[in-house]
């Protein structure tokens, strides 16, 4: 019986030098405010990338097998984070589309090819309208049917609508990502009822949230991060509250304990200690990359999360 783990990791706004026209990524430029250069670049590409290298690596000796990313903005970036210093080594590759999202921001998901072969990848995409009756041009929902190490898995790489304008306003922005990625399930298991099914990403939504826990879960869906979410833990943290927006979610077809295949174990928040805030008054929350305009030189404003699973063999 062989382990692997599944990962999931919002870079917080991974970023190349150059000004994009057709986005809103005047931030991330050298003549920004933030001032956003090679040398910053470079660190935080090390940085994440040691962490992802890290990921797991006490329960199984080695990365993820698969990592499902959030805010990258383009190939140029995903090519040099998997090229970096602490990753090259283990031959990830990528899947990434772009997506129709304002700021240019996209998610993407990274796969060691010696563990996990594509098969099959698309986007979906979430239509859902602001309060002004203007259309949200929100990220896709990327999908990737492949095979790791032999064993059948349809994954899902999300990142929901932002709370920014009031968690109730657009709460109805996150149902309706919800209720995208049934219609991606429903196609599925219309070919394969017992088809083996992983939802992740950053759903902007906490466990208990009803896109989450009325939407996905009912869906015979298991959310093993329910359990980990308490008032002091969680993936992220804004205004002394934690939250654990970033989730893995698996079909229930995954805890099927008699079966051959891919199999659940458990599930996890990766947050240890150098990952957060050392001092002051944000001490332990996750070491960002910046906070405004101002740049700390940390890892990401959230932790990743990641699920273990055992592949027993046909």
């Amino acid at each position: 019986m062989k382990q692997q783990n599944i990962a999931f990791y919002n870079l917080e706004n991974l970023f190349d030098l150059h000004d994009d026209p057709y986005t809103l990524d005047d931030d991330f430029t050298p003549k920004s405010e933030r001032r956003w250069n090679r040398k910053r670049y470079e660190k935080k590409l090390k940085k994440l990338g040691s962490v992802i290298a890290k990921i797991g690596v006490d329960e199984l000796g080695e990365p993820p097998s698969i990592v499902g990313i959030a805010e990258v903005e383009n190939k140029t970036v995903i090519r040099d984070l998997v090229g970096s210093k602490h990753l090259r080594k283990y031959g990830y590759r990528y899947v990434h589309f772009d997506a129709p999202d304002e700021r240019g921001i996209d998610t993407a998901l990274l796969y060691r090819d010696s563990h996990f072969e594509v098969l099959d990848s698309k986007t979906v995409a979430v239509y859902v309208n602001n309060l002004d009756g203007q259309r949200d041009y929100t990220r896709d929902i990327l999908y990737v049917k492949g095979l790791l190490e032999g064993a059948p898995v349809h994954l899902m790489v999300n990142h929901w609508p932002s709370r920014r304008e009031g968690a109730e306003l657009t709460e109805y922005k996150r149902v309706k990502a919800a209720q995208t990625c049934l219609e991606v399930v429903e196609s599925v298991r219309a070919e394969d009822q017992e088809a083996d099914i992983v939802i992740m990403g950053d759903f902007n939504d906490n466990p208990d949230s009803a896109s989450i826990k009325e939407n996905l879960v009912p869906a015979a869906f298991y959310n093993p991060m329910e359990r980990l979410h308490t008032r002091k833990r969680g993936s992220s943290k804004y205004r002394d509250s934690w939250y654990l927006f970033d989730q893995i979610l698996v079909s229930e077809s995954l805890r099927t304990k008699d079966k051959f295949g891919l199999r659940f174990e458990s599930a996890d928040i990766f947050d240890p200690i150098y990952l957060r805030e050392y001092s002051g008054r944000f001490k332990g929350n996750p070491f960002r990359t910046y906070v405004g305009k101002k740049h700390l030189g940390g890892f990401s404003d959230h932790f990743p999360v990641y699920a273990s699973f055992s592949i027993h063999k046909f």
